[in-house]
């Protein structure tokens, strides 16, 4: 007997996706598995998929998607263009809430396991590539120090995300709590190093507007998850 259509079924067989590699990790997913838990047959998924490969390219393409939304809620408030400090809090809080975008930045094969090989360093040159650029323009636009190297302010806050991201594993369980503020930390450095305008940077002289907006946005931030 054919089994019933299920409405929405590439959304379905993404969630389900999504799902068993948190809980199993890539490897151990299967598209059988897939079909089983979205209750659909094996040939449904390949009508939608190539193969778990691709599914789970599908996956990670979203969730990044996700990540981006989350983003721009955070920071609808602020001044446009958003300060580079308060962009990087923002996307350090989107991260620490989405398990499989914070696996999909450290490479976990504990997580992603094969894929991570078979997608190889592209992704992060991409991903290094993008940061980069944004930061040439928030220069252009006045908004960050006229002196800063836009690639190596690139590759400095991404070597102290990815470090602290993965800093449970050398030094011991850390809490959500620590790691929002120590990443905070680093916010508030590219704040007052780095943002046009801010106290300690070669730009104009005093805080900012930005810098302020940023301070109050993390502060509200802050007083909306304490119990």
């Amino acid at each position: 007997m054919p089994r019933p259509t299920i409405p929405d079924r590439r959304d379905t067989l993404l969630d389900v996706a999504e799902r068993l590699v948190l809980d199993r990790g890539f490897d151990a997913m299967s598209v059988q598995s897939v079909a089983d838990a979205a209750g659909v047959s094996k040939g449904g998924v390949y009508r939608e998929f190539a193969g778990k490969h691709e599914l789970l390219d599908a996956v990670l393409q979203r969730s990044t998607a996700r990540l981006g939304e989350r983003v721009d809620a955070l920071t609808a408030h602020l001044p446009r263009p958003v300060p580079l400090s308060a962009l990087y809090r923002a996307g350090v809080e989107a991260l620490l809430d989405d398990p499989l975008m914070s696996a999909a930045m450290l490479d976990d094969r504990a997580v992603l396991g094969e894929h991570v090989r078979a997608v190889g360093p592209e992704r992060y040159r991409a991903r290094f590539r993008w940061i980069t650029g944004h930061i040439e323009e928030l220069r252009a636009a006045g908004h960050v120090r006229a002196d800063v190297d836009p690639e190596a302010v690139s590759l400095a806050l991404s070597s102290v995300t990815i470090g602290l991201l993965s800093a449970s594993a050398l030094i011991g369980p850390l809490t959500p709590e620590q790691l929002r503020a120590a990443l905070g930390v680093v916010a508030d450095l590219v704040r007052v190093g780095i943002d046009a305008g801010a106290s300690g940077g070669t730009g104009d002289s005093g805080v900012g507007p930005d810098a302020e907006a940023s301070r109050a946005a993390s502060r509200t931030h802050d007083d909306q998850e304490a119990p």
